[in-house]
């Protein structure tokens, strides 16, 4: 399971959130029942898979890092969910070529 966790640097009603993601929508389901989120805190855009995420408040981030998730900077994890993007907009087959010409 690759669950991760960025920076909580938006602030707003007066806490600072950040956002939790995974490599699939099951594994970030799962991931945040463990953590008692509220399922319909859940965000996707159909046809969008790279931008499915709940928005966690900061002061749950610690107990996501300690239930497994792998923290990430803000820039981390702009890149991660890029390539998610390039990849599901790629054809099959493709998409793992431009990754070993292209070093990012």
């Amino acid at each position: 399971m690759a669950v991760f966790v960025d920076e909580p640097i938006w602030e707003w009603r007066g806490r600072r959130w950040c956002h939790l993601v995974a490599d699939t929508t099951a594994e970030l389901h799962d991931f945040a029942a463990r953590l008692g989120l509220v399922r319909q805190w859940f965000q996707c855009k159909p046809g969008r898979p790279w931008h499915d995420h709940y928005d966690l408040p900061e002061e749950i981030r610690a107990q996501a890092i300690a239930c497994g998730a792998r923290p990430l900077t803000t820039r981390e994890m702009g890149r991660r969910q890029a390539k998610r993007r390039r990849r599901a907009r790629t054809p099959a087959g493709a998409g793992a070529r431009v990754d070993k010409l292209v070093k990012r």
